[in-house]
């Protein structure tokens, strides 16, 4: 999950509790946190790098982000994380509405919008 703050110094951390809920939404909870969570208070957008091993393909999502540590939705998903284990914290949701989706495996097409 790549982030910047509001004067523009990036930030990048993997990501471990993670759940496409929708076409255009997706969970991360927060465990861990500190310069991300810092740099999404001051500037709400982020890109997240995805990879898939089985087809060598990968994508780069752009999208918005809300911080949510009470309601249904942050309750639904840390009480799944925490079903993992006593390792995972899970401080607050940060809930990502998907607005572009591009294409970075090599090739001819690398780089295209494909949402």
């Amino acid at each position: 999950m790549a982030t910047a703050s509001k004067s523009g110094i990036p930030n990048v951390a993997p990501m471990a509790s993670i759940q496409l809920v929708s076409d255009d939404t997706i969970w991360i909870m927060d465990n861990y946190m500190v310069k991300t969570l810092e740099n999404l208070k001051e500037n709400p957008i982020t890109a997240l790098y995805f990879y898939d091993q089985d087809t060598k393909r990968c994508f780069q999502v752009k999208g918005a982000t809300e911080i949510k540590t009470s309601g249904p939705d942050y309750e639904k998903f840390r009480d799944q994380v925490r079903t993992k284990g006593h390792k995972y914290p899970a401080k607050s949701l940060i809930i990502v509405k998907i607005t572009d989706v591009f294409e970075c495996t090599a090739g001819k097409d690398a780089g295209k919008k494909v949402l």
